[in-house]
């Protein structure tokens, strides 16, 4: 049956890599991220020869027990069988007075138990059960799960991967085999970034020049080919929908004041007037940003975000904000040095303040938060303050290489929640290894290792109180040399793997040597299902 043959195949894998494990094979052996607490008993487990039976699922666990029934048939070859005695008793449950991504596995003597404090919770668990079954090779060859009760629940509740269908368009059934593979690592949110120089991809029905211009490059970038495209409002909610079933909530991105190009190739009287007089193409940003002082630009953004909030149930929209040229151009537009002295702005920059209360306006007028990209008053260290005052309903996100411990002072002082992307550990578009990237598109990346990644804390070993702001984790996957899913899942893991264990297990229980240990079998079976993944084999050594 097949899925012996994945059985065997991954215990061939897993003794490849024995040198580097010090518990090869057991229910722990494969889990990622490693949960709080796993406890491995020499008692009975459950024996799925003759099949499972639901004795009780809580009826909003539907989507839940699908899950559980594919688990058991892909890893065990079991099928659910209710007449005969002799099958595991199968019980999903919701326990409200757990953490709502909180979960517990149970299972002993015939019978497998998971409870969560919601449905999510109950998914996580379901993760984890598959983890048990692709790691535990000699249980599963035999069509059991060891004696096994794992207690567990996150470190942080916003554990994110982000895409880049702007740079490089990624069809719908693309996205979604992403999200199959987030899934298994109990990340919970991926972002989306929809708009950039490259492209605008997001569906306008109030404004359909945005995408039968921002959509498509000129001819001599490659019009035609795969990186062309948008996503209508169905293909967004057929996304959203299948991640709202694994519990993945998706977040928008729409880069604004900066990364502008495919907009304002669109609406070429947005620019801002100054001496670059080039035309705007979609795909040559000339480093062109929207005129804060043009109207017009407030009521397209009002039309923009009302359908955005209409099409994304998330309760974010993220507006980029980051590496807008504002000298270049807001602080020589004749129409921006108006607005100054009207409005006793001091310095371009602060232009930012106006800008963003407007946009800000119709985001919370349409129900939503707003996130933006944290920028410093320098983009190298030392950095004093916040390029601008951001308000304190505005949740930022720390990127910038070397800037992170300024970002969570300021963000703590000012009251801004925190989302930790820190360049140094998170960015997966950066080389795994020198020669890793197309040459084409290295601009002096750093090169960020599988171990870089795993050492990552994203609390940067701050006292308690100093890091109660800092809301979660997220690793950002730039789209300029990703393009396909394939190339996107290559990039992603098995970094992805370290950052997931960041955001998910308490530091105290990490370390570098047991989640290499851990690592290999999911690399194993990414690889066996068909998902590109990079075999990182300097973290075979035992060094």
């Amino acid at each position: 049956m097949k899925f012996r043959s994945m059985a065997i195949s991954a215990l061939m894998c897993g003794l490849s890599f024995t040198a580097v494990s010090q518990d090869v094979f057991s229910p722990r052996s494969a889990l990622v991220p490693l949960p709080a607490e796993v406890v491995v008993s020499s008692g009975p487990g459950a024996d799925f020869r003759g099949g499972y039976s639901i004795l009780s699922a809580d009826s909003s666990l539907a989507g839940e027990a699908a899950e559980l029934g594919r688990i058991l048939y892909l890893r065990l070859g079991a099928e659910r069988n209710e007449a005969d005695e002799g099958s595991v008793r199968v019980s999903l449950a919701v326990d409200p007075s757990m953490g709502r991504e909180a979960y517990q596995l149970v299972c002993a003597g015939g019978t497998l138990d998971i409870k969560g404090g919601s449905a999510a919770g109950v998914w996580n668990g379901l993760m984890t059960l598959d983890q048990i079954l692709i790691g535990d090779v000699p249980s599963t060859a035999v069509r059991s799960i060891a004696a096994v009760k794992i207690t567990d629940s996150p470190r942080f509740g916003y554990r994110a991967l982000m895409l880049d269908p702007a740079r490089n368009f990624l069809p719908v059934e693309d996205v979604k085999r992403y999200i199959d593979r987030m899934a298994r690592y109990k990340y919970n949110v991926l972002q989306l970034h929809l708009t950039d120089d490259e492209g605008w991809r997001m569906e306008i029905k109030s404004h359909p020049e945005l995408t039968d211009v921002g959509a498509f490059r000129n001819k001599k970038d490659g019009a035609g080919a795969p990186d062309n495209g948008f996503y209508t409002h169905d293909d967004l909610r057929d996304i959203i929908a299948y991640a709202a079933e694994r519990h993945i909530e998706v977040v928008p991105e729409l880069d604004i004041p900066g990364h502008t190009a495919a907009l304002l190739a669109a609406h070429p009287e947005m620019r801002c007037l100054n001496s670059d007089t080039a035309s705007v193409a979609v795909g040559e940003s000339h480093n062109l940003m929207l005129c804060a002082s043009v109207d017009e630009v407030y009521t397209l953004y009002g039309d923009i975000i009302r359908e955005v909030a209409e099409v994304f149930p998330s309760r974010y929209i993220h507006l980029g904000g980051d590496e807008s040229v504002i000298e270049r151009n807001w602080g020589e537009c004749e129409r921006d040095s108006v607005l100054m002295a009207q409005k006793g702005i001091s310095s371009a920059s602060q232009i930012m303040n106006h800008f963003f209360a407007r946009i800000l306006d119709s985001v919370r007028s349409n129900g939503k938060k707003a996130i933006l990209w944290c920028e410093l008053d320098n983009i190298y260290p030392p950095a004093n303050d916040y390029l601008f005052d951001y308000p304190s309903d505005v949740t930022l996100v720390t990127w910038r290489y070397g800037l992170t411990p300024k970002c969570i002072e300021l963000t703590r002082k000012h009251g801004n929640p925190l989302i930790m992307a820190p360049g140094e550990y998170a960015y997966l578009d950066y080389p795994q290894l020198k020669g890793d990237l197309p040459e084409w598109n290295n601009w002096g990346m750093p090169v960020t290792t599988l171990r870089k990644s795993y050492e990552f804390d994203p609390g940067y070993g701050l006292p308690a109180d100093e890091q109660a702001h800092i809301t979660g984790v997220m690793a950002t996957l730039w789209g300029e040399a990703i393009s396909d899913v394939n190339r996107a899942s290559y990039m992603t893991y098995p970094r992805g793997l370290a950052i997931a264990e960041a955001a998910w297990t308490p530091v105290e229980l990490r370390s570098w040597d047991d989640f290499r240990s851990r690592m290999w079998p999911n690399i194993s079976a990414m690889m066996r299902e068909g998902s590109a993944v990079r075999a990182p084999y300097e973290a075979a050594s035992a060094e």
